[in-house]
């Protein structure tokens, strides 16, 4: 499992250049010369921005003195300035309670200033705590408030950089597709303006963590070094610091330890040299590992070691667990299971204090090895069924997500479906066709790019030309090609879940609306007209799932068909329910039929394919 490194970026106010030591020194000199406090101020503040990204603690103490000279002369928005600093400050080196104290004083001040900009950054900020401690549904809430204040402040740098953000939440969470749609639309709003190209190579690096959770390790690697050159050319230490052990932990997943050794020795580099210490502390530990798999087990005790120094006091949960548990690996792999059962313990322990359930899954089967080698099998049999029982949470935690990605996706193109609906009213019968083509093509590309898109027509965005368009249209096109297989998959899932029900219900409503006002006969009969159009489409809406899960589940519906020649389309449908692993309840509501009418149709099926009765039909289908 990867190390994950706990700071984000938003300090969106910043002009990022790199500085040399003598600027700074100079800057020095000048402060200690300068009387007047508003120039001081003034000075701090090129202080902070010339080391805010190459010497992070440093710049605390700058903003530290800029805070006390704003009290001092009773400057509120000097003061929610200096705050905002902090908050950032302390983000970077990951003190996020300490971050999330004075973004909140930060918002604060923003409210009684009524300075609506800082306080959607400030919002920002909040909204980007929530997601690291994990509450998702308050995360998304407080970043779709800030978005909204750049937008009504027509900030776009600010709103490209925020959807980033909200983008990252919805890859914490697991909603992959969401979060790909975020990135694009920040990566659309972002390149139509002059921007700092570090902003970008954020987004990218972004891109490069979805890719690594997706298991591909390749693609990852070329996202992070796109986005560590950038960093690199502007002295970004504390993101090219992380960079490097993004690109380190993707080589160890490809069973390329050196390469991955030499990464997270530039990232410790990088972390030492500018005091980044939770970037150290995690590099070492990922280092640690990387020489357990070598056997080089002194330089993995070494760096193992160091880390579990920096953690004792200071870290992550995450981090901790890691680091216990790389230990743990150390030891067995040098043959003393005594010593490895002693931090396996440790890293047990802190993942169920934190109710980590993934690392809960992780460390229970870890245990169990220890204990088998320690001849002890009872217990290794009892963290065995505990690490199932975790394993059992996880499956349905990750289907729970699914749904809810489903959902989202679904209430978006809902809302879309009833401008349409609404515009349709106004405009003529014959410009209903355009509106509704409109509304498929949407529906069909899963919405990804409606928003960004206009938005940027709304506000009479051009897009410009950059020097490096023929490398950014490669991008674009590689990019599309890693998508398209997920977005196959996932149209497999969303097609016809929740459609029949809800034209079902929204014709009700119509007949309804008819039945009880007469005189709405017109506007509702049109309604009427447009959704039997919608519905009129199922059967290539079908067709077109179909293609797509043949294609996903190699030619699932041929194999039914040579299996039994006189299988039907209802049952070739239902079998890919089933090997979607739907359950009869999920599939009854889905086709609105009642579950005992699905549990006779399974029997069906599963007797014109010959199978006996002690053979299990879901499994049958999944081996296909």
């Amino acid at each position: 499992m990867k190390t994950k490194i706990s700071t984000f970026f938003f300090l969106l106010s910043i002009s990022l250049v790199g500085q040399n030591q003598e600027k700074i020194d100079s800057l020095k000199k000048e402060l200690k010369a300068e009387v007047n406090i508003d120039k001081q101020i003034g000075i701090i503040e090129e202080l902070y921005y010339s080391t805010v990204f190459t010497y992070p603690k440093k710049s605390i103490d700058y903003v530290r003195q800029s805070l006390q000279l704003a009290k001092s002369i009773n400057s509120k928005k000097l003061e929610m300035e200096a705050y905002h600093f902090l908050g950032s400050n302390h983000m970077y080196l990951g003190n996020m309670d300490s971050s999330y104290y004075y973004h909140l004083k930060t918002k604060e001040l923003a409210e009684i200033l009524e300075d609506k900009l800082t306080l959607g950054v400030a919002l920002s900020d909040i909204g980007n705590y929530h997601g690291m401690k994990g509450n998702y549904d308050k995360s998304f809430n407080t970043y779709e408030q800030a978005i909204k204040m750049f937008r009504e402040e027509k900030d776009f740098v600010k709103v490209g950089v925020t959807m980033g953000q909200l983008g990252s939440i919805h890859m914490d969470k697991g909603n992959y597709r969401i979060a790909q749609g975020k990135f694009v639309e920040a990566l659309k709003i972002l390149d139509t303006l002059e921007t700092e190209p570090y902003m970008e190579a954020d987004i990218v690096r972004k891109i490069g963590h979805i890719q690594f959770n997706l298991k591909n390790y390749e693609e990852a690697i070329d996202y992070y070094k796109k986005a560590l050159k950038v960093y690199l050319e502007t002295d970004d230490n504390v993101f090219a610091s992380e960079a490097y052990v993004d690109i380190g932990a993707a080589y160890l997943d490809l069973h390329k330890p050196e390469e991955a050794i030499e990464n997270f020795k530039e990232s410790i580099k990088l972390s030492e040299k500018y005091n980044i210490d939770g970037t150290a502390a995690v590099a070492y530990t990922n280092l640690g590992g990387a020489y357990t798999k070598i056997n080089d087990f002194n330089n993995a005790r070494k760096y193992l070691t160091k880390s579990l120094d920096y953690h004792k006091t200071n870290g992550f949960a995450n981090n901790k667990i890691e680091v216990h548990s790389k230990m743990a690996d150390l030891y067995l792999a040098m043959d003393q299971a005594t010593k490895s059962l002693v931090y396996v313990n440790s890293a047990v322990n802190i993942a169920d204090s934190v109710e980590s359930i993934n690392y809960q899954v992780s460390t229970y089967i870890q245990r169990s090895k220890v204990y088998e080698k320690l001849n002890n099998k009872n217990l290794a049999l009892t963290d065995i069924k505990s690490h199932i029982v975790f394993k059992d949470s996880v499956y349905d935690q990750k289907k729970t997500q699914q749904i809810e990605e489903l959902k989202t996706i679904y209430e978006t193109e809902k809302k879309e479906a009833e401008i349409a609906l609404q515009e349709e009213e106004i405009n003529t019968l014959n410009e209903k066709a355009k509106v509704d083509k409109l509304t498929k093509g949407l529906y069909a590309g899963g919405a990804i790019s409606g928003l960004a898109l206009s938005g940027l027509l709304f506000f009479g965005f051009r897009q410009r030309m950059k020097k490096n368009m023929a490398e950014r249209e490669k991008q674009k096109e590689i990019y599309k090609k890693e998508i398209e297989y997920k977005q196959k998959e996932l149209t497999s899932q969303t097609l016809h879940l929740v459609q029949k029900n809800t034209f079902i219900q929204e014709l009700k409503e119509n007949l309804e609306n008819i039945k009880n006002s007469p005189d709405k006969f017109k506007t509702e009969f049109r309604r009427i007209v447009m959704l039997l159009k919608k519905e009129n489409a199922s059967d290539k809406d079908w067709e077109v799932f179909k293609t797509y899960f043949s294609e996903v589940h190699n030619d699932f519906d041929q194999k039914l068909k040579t299996l039994s020649s006189n299988v039907s389309e209802k049952e070739i449908r239902l079998a890919a329910f089933l090997r979607m692993n739907l359950t009869t309840k999920e599939i009854a509501a889905t086709l609105n039929v009642l579950p005992d009418s699905i549990l006779k149709s399974k029997y069906r099926l599963k007797k014109k394919l010959g199978l006996d009765k002690e053979t299990d039909l879901n499994q049958f289908l999944n081996s296909l």
